[in-house]
């Protein structure tokens, strides 16, 4: 009996996943530049056909995984409560996003950072202007709301701040001690402390070593 259209669509879209997820592993494992279609069709168990079907380049495929990563991003615009739980909502979010995202962070990373990849980042950054300037103006409304003197400055300090956070985890992720930097964070803000730790394993304050 032959499948439905609906199975099919449901095949289609599980081998897509798959492809993704080989793909995101494999920039994960040997970086973007020496990653291969071959090593992503492998990772993924699929034909070589089937991923030049969905993906028909390595771009392509880093520009997808991409645009996931800038629609996580926007997540922020779901939080709501007053000014200050708002941006505590946004610290904590991102804190999250940069320990329980790694691969995609560092793949972020890399596009951004070197030259013969930064074009497919602002390429992709780019298509979701629209989405990430709601993103920028939700996070200037809360300092607005806060009485800030510049809230759009303080937006691109906050987005810097929590970048470099991010890098630093990529980096250092066995010694980064995130809860003392999101505590700090809170307080540089005039936060009320957390009253609760992030669900993730956090060392104490020593030195930043890569492991």
């Amino acid at each position: 009996m032959p499948r439905s259209a609906t199975v099919n669509r449901e095949l289609r879209e599980r081998s897509r996943e798959r492809i993704l997820s080989a793909a995101l592993e494999t920039f994960a494992a040997k970086g973007y530049e020496a990653a291969s279609i071959s090593d992503i069709t492998a990772a993924a168990g699929v034909s070589r056909g089937l991923v030049s079907y969905y993906f028909a380049t390595k771009e392509q495929l880093a520009a997808e995984l991409l645009d996931r990563w800038l629609d996580g991003i926007a997540g922020i615009l779901n939080i709501q409560g007053t000014p200050d739980e708002r941006l505590a909502g946004i610290i904590d979010g991102a804190l999250m996003a940069a320990a329980t995202t790694l691969p995609i962070q560092r793949l972020a990373i890399t596009l951004m950072m070197q030259p013969t990849t930064h074009d497919v980042f602002a390429r992709v950054e780019q298509a979701k202007s629209g989405r990430l300037s709601l993103v920028e103006d939700a996070i200037r409304d809360v300092f607005a709301a806060r009485g800030a003197a510049d809230p759009a400055v303080e937006e691109m300090l906050l987005r810097a701040t929590l970048e470099g956070v991010t890098v630093k985890l990529a980096i250092y992720r066995e010694t980064f001690p995130l809860e003392a930097i999101r505590t700090r964070l809170y307080a540089g803000y005039d936060l009320p402390a957390p009253t609760a730790p992030l669900p993730i394993a956090s060392p104490a304050v020593d030195r930043l070593r890569a492991k």
